[in-house]
């Protein structure tokens, strides 16, 4: 193992205040947690020895902000940018992040969606530099010491994925570190978790892609993806590893499919400090849009009637955290199911198929229906008009299914009707917010999964908030740290809703608006890290925080601080010679 030539210096909050170097010359250049490139100064080029190696003028990090931000638009496209931006966080991880500070809004839709679909599609072509960890049944047996590699970093929060589920894209095999990567920067932009404390991992366990089984240049480990008690003895294999040399750590499942998904994310539960943004992070995400609807609305969630299309990972995780929200309202559990309907690729999803057991929950019963006689009667529309829909949500892939005729039958069951088409990419959408606006006369209430450009609409412009879980995981991650939570609820979830909900101004619910904007990413974050953090003291599941020696003892205005202190932000620190 290469010797190592940094440590970290902590104050009394977990936050890296200074970085101890002990190599000297072009091995402090190589390293990218302290390579600072033109911004040396004069001191550190003398403490070590890189007079000679650097020209003389000294940039500041906003001169060398703005050159980078220079270079990356003259890049041809997105992709290009993409590398530009991953080139860079090689050399130079605190001018990364500066970089995509400074224009967070922009640079996000580079280094995540929609760009980093393609990136895992063309992983191995592109392949650079190597980062994080890419488990196989080859090293799998190695997980413990592999990871104790990495211990000197002190991690915090790891990023894991199987690969099979990539965004609307499916199985990237080893490309689905990718989406790893993109995660983590989101972490440190939203959270402040310092990049040396972020982990990505691949655990590839084979691919079913065929068109990466045949490409001679693939990376990955070239096999059929393992499946059934196989897999599950691999992926236990690297849990028990993680547990046991990042106790501390937040682990969080991504792109796991469909079933795959919730079965991971439950046997781990209490085993690991973990859960899955899919199904957790997407119904937060999406139940803050509702609850801002609910606030333009002046009505409560318990008496909306709920249509989710499309019932995989994301939409059946909707459906439980709308279902955790109206517990919290007053409504049993049964209540609260009977007031959410699921529709999948052949339609309403009934008690009476065979189903997978993800599906059931929210499954309803054909008999207490009357309005249900065939599977025939199960269409998007017909549910619609039969079941009262007020608030209609899409996770179903397939573009523009929420037709004119789809939007007029909610608008005839509420004057405001709320409707999210949230499949990713763009292309994907159930439907444009532009025709949402002109089908409604401007009466629905919209957030979307992509981007979408501002709609004009009785006069005005009207920016599109995106239901972008980058507003929720980041501050559940850095709530949990900061609290110490044993375990990762569901109302933790419900609470960083809220919060989110919360922070969107009432000048924009008076437009229709139900998202913050990707710019005050930072401040939402922290306040979803108070709630999540809030909740887990209420919850009685906070313990001692392991990165701090400043603790909260279970008292708000001091886990206020630790939240607030420990954030790391995107600045050269001082580096001490050794």
């Amino acid at each position: 193992m290469p010797k190592r030539i940094y440590d970290f210096k902590y104050d009394e909050y977990g936050n890296t205040r200074a970085i101890k170097v002990s190599a000297r010359g072009i091995d402090v250049m190589r390293n990218s947690y302290v390579n600072k490139g033109s911004a040396f100064s004069e001191e550190e080029r003398r403490d070590f020895d890189l007079y000679g190696m650097l020209p003389p003028a000294i940039r500041s990090l906003e001169q060398q902000v703005r050159n980078s931000v220079e270079k990356c638009d003259r890049k041809q496209d997105d992709i290009e940018q993409f590398i530009f931006i991953r080139a860079l966080f090689d050399r130079n991880v605190t001018l990364a992040h500066a970089m995509i500070k400074s224009d967070i809004e922009r640079f996000m839709r580079i280094i995540y969606t929609p760009t980093v679909g393609i990136a895992c599609q063309q992983y191995s072509s592109m392949f650079r530099t190597a980062h994080g960890i890419h488990f196989y049944p080859g090293n799998i047996d190695d997980a413990e010491e592999i990871l104790r590699s990495f211990a000197h970093r002190d991690i915090r929060v790891a990023v894991v994925t199987d690969n099979q589920g990539i965004l609307g894209i499916g199985d990237q095999g080893a490309g689905g570190i990718a989406i790893c990567l993109g995660k983590l920067m989101l972490y440190t932009q939203g959270a402040g978790i310092a990049p040396w404390h972020c982990l990505p991992i691949s655990l590839d366990v084979g691919t079913d892609n065929p068109a990466l089984l045949d490409d001679e240049n693939y990376l990955g480990w070239r096999h059929k993806r393992i499946k059934g008690d196989e897999y599950l003895s691999f992926v236990n294999r690297f849990a028990q590893a993680f547990k046991t040399v990042f106790p501390n750590a937040l682990c969080q499942w991504e792109d796991f499919s469909k079933q795959l998904a919730f079965q991971v994310r439950d046997a781990f539960l209490h085993e690991l400090v973990s859960f899955n943004d899919d199904i957790q992070g997407t119904g937060a995400v999406t139940l803050a849009g509702i609850i801002a609807a609910m606030r333009v609305k002046g009505e409560a969630l318990r008496d909306q009637v709920f249509l989710i299309h499309g019932a995989g990972a994301g939409g059946v995780g909707i459906a439980e955290q709308i279902a955790t929200a109206l517990m919290e309202e007053g409504l049993s559990e049964s209540e609260a199911a009977e007031r959410i309907f699921t529709l999948d690729s052949r339609g309403l999803v009934t008690s009476d198929r065979k189903l997978d057991p993800y599906k059931q929950k929210f499954a309803k019963n054909p008999a207490a229906l009357p309005w249900f006689k065939s599977p025939d009667d199960g269409t998007l529309l017909n549910t619609t008009k039969n079941a009262k829909v007020t608030v209609l949500i899409g996770t179903s892939g397939q573009p523009r299914c929420f037709t004119k005729e789809v939007v007029e039958a909610v608008l005839a069951n509420t004057d405001r009707p709320v409707i999210l088409p949230l499949s990713n990419p763009t292309d994907q959408s159930e439907a444009t917010p532009a025709d949402l606006y002109e089908w409604t006369s401007g009466r629905a209430l919209v957030a979307t999964g992509s981007p979408f450009p501002p709609v004009t609409s009785g006069g005005e412009q009207i920016r599109i908030g995106q239901c972008n879980n980058v507003f929720i995981f980041p501050g559940v991650g850095l709530g949990v740290l900061a609290s110490g939570a044993r375990v990762v609820l569901p109302t933790f979830f419900t609470a960083g809703a809220r919060a989110v909900a919360e922070y969107v101004t009432g000048e924009d619910l008076k437009k229709g608006i139900l998202m913050p904007p990707v710019e005050s990413l930072r401040k939402v974050s922290q306040n979803v890290a108070l709630a999540v953090g809030y909740a887990a003291i209420k919850e009685k599941v906070s313990g001692s925080c392991a990165f701090s020696t400043y603790q909260h003892n279970n008292e708000s205005h001091r886990l206020e601080r630790i939240i607030e202190k420990m954030q790391w932000n995107p600045v050269h620190l001082p580096l001490i010679p050794v």
